[in-house]
């Protein structure tokens, strides 16, 4: 009986011992190791063997990529206004003993880091600044803390501004001057396009009047040239009746005046306000006159059968 229960006491302690021996560390983990409170190595993911009853686990550090809250503060801005900013920061730490033994409580500890290096920074800057540099705040709290933790073994990757919540009055103030900004954008728009207009109308008036003038100065040279042309071919007529004349042909002279009287009767009877034509009572005279053009025409009809 004494015997079995010594056994019994051999395989707990074997149990005990083999547990105490084989660690299994997960991945995105590492382990410290300290022997007699004295950090010794590092234990990566996977199956880890200690040295029983001498080594034992310090510390089990997260490798992965982590959020941090930091709290939301007031901080006064360059030009003595009070905003409100929060934040969060991404870290992973690159060195799991410098992250155990290097510094306590290392989430507080970035947390508190980032909350003052953010009042220095929007400290330094006024209001405007503030609301439109974003990209600037977060450059620049990377930077610092990214400096202050390197020997903590901590990589900060980036640092993004979550709000920035100025006084409801400054608010306010800033949406009536947005608003008057874009009143004053719409008005410049619509009176550049009123500007434009007037300018487009000008130019088409412009380019009507160029084109009316041009066109009754080709109306003026084609009524010139029309005029000449009938002046010549006047001209030519009475050279040819002076010819008739001078060599005696007296039918060329009854057609001259037929040709004129035949006109003038035709133009009086063409007038609007001529209700009733009037037939002269000397038609013998204008047939007469016809009689000479046959004459005429005949003559020339058998000077050209001769010719």
């Amino acid at each position: 009986m004494a015997a079995l229960l010594t056994v019994g006491l051999l395989v707990i302690l074997a149990l005990v011992v083999v547990l105490s021996t084989i660690k299994i560390v997960p991945q995105g983990r590492e382990f410290t190791v300290e022997r007699f409170g004295r950090y010794m190595r590092t234990l990566k993911p996977g199956i880890n063997i200690l040295t029983p009853f001498v080594e034992t686990i310090g510390a089990k550090i997260n490798m992965m990529e982590q959020v941090l809250d930091v709290p939301r503060q007031e901080v006064i801005t360059k030009d003595n206004v009070t905003v409100q900013v929060d934040a969060i920061v991404f870290i992973q730490v690159m060195d799991a003993a410098s992250a155990a033994y290097r510094v306590t409580n290392l989430d507080y500890a970035i947390t508190q880091l980032s909350m003052t290096n953010l009042r220095t920074v929007v400290g330094n800057m006024e209001l405007d600044e503030v609301l439109s540099q974003r990209d600037q705040i977060n450059s620049r709290l990377l930077a610092v803390i990214d400096e202050a933790t390197s020997p903590w073994g901590v990589k900060v990757a980036r640092i993004e501004i979550k709000d920035l919540l100025p006084p409801p009055d400054i608010s306010n103030a800033m949406a009536r001057q947005m608003k008057a900004e874009r009143e004053r954008r719409a008005v410049i728009t619509e009176a550049d396009g009123e500007k434009q207009a007037a300018i487009a109308r000008a130019e088409g008036a412009k380019q009507a009047a160029i084109l009316e003038a041009e066109g009754r100065r080709e109306a003026a040279f084609r009524d010139a040239e029309a005029r000449e042309r009938s002046a010549s071919a006047e001209a030519e007529a009475t050279r040819m009746v002076s010819e008739a004349i001078s060599t005696g042909d007296v039918n060329a002279i009854n057609y001259f005046i037929a040709q004129r009287y035949v006109d003038a009767f035709a133009k009086l009877a063409e007038s609007p306000q001529q209700k009733t034509v009037i037939v002269p009572a000397e038609m013998s005279a204008m047939i007469g006159s016809l009689a000479g053009v046959s004459e005429l025409v005949n003559g020339a009809r058998g000077g050209a059968r001769e010719g």
